[in-house]
């Protein structure tokens, strides 16, 4: 490989790290608000486990991504989740006060232990979360590295091995930020219990961007089928997620709780 190839490669790299980055953000809310029920240390074992999974998911999705890629109902019911989720909690935080005081206090006591039953549907939830944010990504991490010269190292699955090296490094990059995000935006969620509005919107904002992607789908077709992929759509969806966040941050007060157990 030459210099100027070796160059080329790198800037793409960059560039899909980046783009893996501003993904893994809002995925990252997604999986605080899955685990935030657990205590500290359950917490940390399941996104330790359900990000596991995903690397070999991910890692395996790789090699049939013109599969996936069919799959569209996998989207489509990761579209559902979330939507649902965040119907469900935003319901529930807006309860007629008196049973949303009694919320609050139920929110005030320590997290309990979860049985080994609940502790792997958490897991499993994380793991279903991220295989539905995968298409998006890996299509996302194909397209940029189908562009680049074919290096001549031989082939893996249908990619030449030089960009099946880039996206395969992007997406792992990809999962390492969402791990550490997710933490973070734990923590912001206990010193800021007025966040979760606006973090169970951008679960919903999120479910929406999913069902974009399953409605532009060649077997749905219900909207033109690039349109998911438009500057103008992408702009639109992550305008309207930095408003939510910065309306929720700035409306939200932080809490006198100690929070010292929050990582």
């Amino acid at each position: 490989m030459g210099a100027d190839l070796i160059l080329e490669y790198l800037w793409v790299l960059i560039v899909l790290i980046g783009l893996e980055g501003l993904l893994a953000a809002d995925n990252a809310l997604v999986l605080a608000i899955m685990v935030r029920h657990l205590p500290e240390k359950q917490r940390k074992k399941a996104l330790f486990y359900g990000l596991a999974g995903a690397f070999v998911l991910r890692f395996g999705s790789l090699f049939v991504i013109s599969f996936l890629v069919e799959v569209w109902w996998i989207q489509a019911l990761g579209a559902l989740y979330l939507l649902g989720i965040s119907f469900k909690n935003l319901y529930d935080r807006f309860k007629p006060k008196r049973q949303e005081e009694a919320d609050v206090t139920k929110d005030t006591e320590p997290l309990k232990e979860a049985t080994p039953k609940e502790f792997w549907l958490t897991v499993l939830k994380v793991e279903f979360a991220d295989l539905a944010f995968a298409v998006d990504s890996i299509l996302a991490a194909v397209a940029l590295a189908v562009a680049l010269p074919a290096t001549g190292l031989g082939e893996i699955g249908s990619l030449d091995a030089g960009q099946f090296a880039v996206v395969f490094i992007g997406g792992m990059v990809g999962l390492i930020i969402m791990r550490f995000a997710a933490n973070v935006f734990v923590g912001l969620l206990a010193k800021r219990p007025g966040l979760e509005v606006a973090a169970f919107l951008i679960v919903g904002w999120v479910g929406v961007k999913l069902a974009v992607l399953v409605l532009a789908h060649q077997d749905v077709a219900l909207i033109p089928q690039g349109f998911p992929h438009t500057t103008g759509w992408k702009l639109a969806f992550y305008i309207v997620l930095v408003l939510i966040a910065v309306i929720g941050w700035f409306s939200s007060k932080k809490t006198t709780m100690d929070t010292k157990e929050i990582s």
